[in-house]
C-alpha cells in the first residue's frame, strides 16, 4: 500500500475554537465588504442606549465580535488572536473558551451601551482578554506570574492613556474591558485549578 503524500493531510484544525472564530471573523468580513457596508451596520455593531425592545439589540450584543470595520482592523486583531489563542484553548479548554468570549462580549456590550456614547465593533477586547489569560498559562498555584502584572500595567495604562488623550475612532474602554475580563477569568481558572 502506498503511503498518501499529500502535504494538506498533515495540517491539523489544533484549536477549533480559535480557528472557527477566526473563520467566522473572516466571512462577515467578506459579506460585509460585498453588501457594502450594510452587515455591519445591521448585524454587528453593538450600539449605545439601544432599545431593549428591538430584539436586534441582543444579536448585536454578541455578534459585533465578529464584525470589523476593514481589513486593517482584521488582519491587526487575527494576527494576535492567532498567536495567543490557541495557547489559552490548550491551557482552559473549548468549552471554557467559549464561554469566556461569550461573556466577556456580553458584559462588554452591555457596558458600552449603558455609559458610552460610541458602538463598538470587532474582536479587540477578546484578543486582550486573550493576552491576559495567556499570561496566566504557566502560573504556578497560588502564584501570580510577574509577566502578567508586567503586560496587566503596560496594557491597561496605555488603554487608559490612549483613552483619556487619544480622539480616535478605537474603543479603548473594550480594549481595557477585555483585559479586566482576561484578569477575572485567569484568576477563576487557577482558582478552580488549586481547589481540583
Amino acid at each position: 500500500m502506498s503511503e498518501n503524500k499529500n502535504p494538506l493531510n498533515k495540517i491539523s484544525y489544533n484549536s477549533p475554537v480559535i480557528l472557527t472564530y477566526a473563520l467566522i471573523c473572516l466571512i462577515a468580513l467578506v459579506v460585509n465588504f460585498i453588501t457594502g457596508d450594510r452587515l455591519n451596520n445591521l448585524l454587528l455593531v453593538a450600539r449605545p442606549h439601544a432599545s431593549l425592545l428591538n430584539p436586534l439589540t441582543y444579536l448585536r450584543s454578541i455578534l459585533y465580535i465578529f464584525g470589523h470595520s476593514g481589513l486593517k482592523h482584521f488582519t491587526s486583531n487575527m494576527m494576535l488572536f492567532l498567536l495567543v489563542g490557541p495557547v489559552a484553548e490548550e491551557r482552559y479548554g473549548s468549552q471554557n473558551l467559549i464561554l469566556m468570549i461569550g461573556t466577556t462580549a456580553i458584559i462588554t456590550a452591555v457596558i458600552n451601551g449603558l455609559f458610552f456614547t460610541h458602538g463598538i465593533i470587532g474582536a479587540s477586547g477578546i484578543v486582550f482578554m486573550l493576552i491576559i489569560l495567556s499570561s496566566f498559562a504557566n502560573a504556578e498555584k497560588g502564584k501570580i506570574p510577574l509577566s502578567l502584572i508586567l503586560v496587566a500595567i503596560c496594557y491597561l495604562g496605555t488603554e487608559i492613556f490612549n483613552g483619556i488623550f487619544t480622539k480616535d475612532n478605537i474603543s479603548q474602554f473594550a480594549h481595557i474591558a477585555g483585559g479586566v475580563m482576561g484578569i477575572i477569568w485567569g484568576l477563576i481558572m487557577q482558582n478552580r485549578k488549586s481547589s481540583v
